[in-house]
């Protein structure tokens, strides 16, 4: 059997007597694009805080490619490729698109972010932000500064931050909030475009997104993994429909 690339263990999180994440459990395997869906308050986004680093777990654990990751810090978790789409910074809105990547690219690299200027001389890094630029389809707005683009293209461009790092596996929360249909589009057909060459968790509220682009999904209610299975089985799942989905579909007919 194929060794998960992620592998959560009832992950415990609790903010005083509020149980956020109840004995959380997934396995993600490499290559897939796996959804993670349930209702607000689930616990989606403090699962995958723990996940990236940005909080520790009070029980249980995470591994990833095989290792124990629990308690690696969140700078340690990127180098190894585990990275969340924004994990790298929010955008440099003052820079340009170009001048963004590039200095994910150096980050990946392993050089600090205080010395992005010499970087202008070193072309092979400027030409790996050009490629990263043309595959999230922001090859003509190179020159732009990052905070004149459109709300889509900054969402476009944080993801390209993270694929500037050539994760292992990507760590995507709501990437298509606050986009319109259009720019919606788009984004799935990047997330479709990146299916096999990276591992994906997936937390979003668009549900045609989810059952266009998912191998598998798993639902959170309560903190609880309640089910894993294909878009197929997931959608007839009974305990799906009656925690979530059934209200999902309605409000999207």
């Amino acid at each position: 059997m194929t060794r998960p690339m992620l592998k959560i263990d009832a992950l415990v999180k609790r903010f005083g007597g509020l149980t956020a994440t109840d004995h959380a459990t997934l396995a993600v395997q490499p290559g897939e694009l796996h959804a993670l869906i349930g209702p607000n308050g689930a616990g989606k986004t403090t699962l995958i805080h723990q996940l990236s680093g940005a909080l520790v777990p009070d029980e249980g654990r995470i591994e990833f490619d095989g290792t124990n990751v629990t308690g690696v810090p969140m700078h340690e978790r990127v180098h190894r490729g585990l990275v969340r789409s924004y994990q790298i910074t929010s955008i440099f809105k003052r820079l340009s698109v170009l001048d963004n990547l590039a200095l994910a690219v150096q980050a990946r690299d392993g050089s600090s972010l205080r010395f992005w200027r010499p970087a202008r001389s070193e072309r092979a890094r400027y030409d790996a932000a050009a490629d990263v630029a043309e595959r999230i389809g922001l090859g003509a707005r190179l020159h732009h500064l990052s905070g004149a683009l459109a709300h889509g293209e900054q969402r476009q461009l944080e993801l390209g931050l993270a694929l500037a790092t050539r994760p292992k596996l990507l760590l995507l929360d709501e990437p298509m909030a606050g986009m319109g249909p259009e720019e919606s589009e788009r984004m799935v057909q990047l997330l479709q475009s990146l299916r096999g060459e990276t591992t994906m968790l997936l937390v979003e509220h668009d549900m045609d997104a989810v059952f266009r682009l998912a191998d598998r999904i798993s639902t959170l209610v309560f903190g609880r993994v309640i089910a894993t299975g294909t878009p197929a089985e997931i959608r007839e799942h009974p305990d799906v429909k009656r925690a979530y989905l059934g209200d999902e579909m309605e409000a999207a007919a």
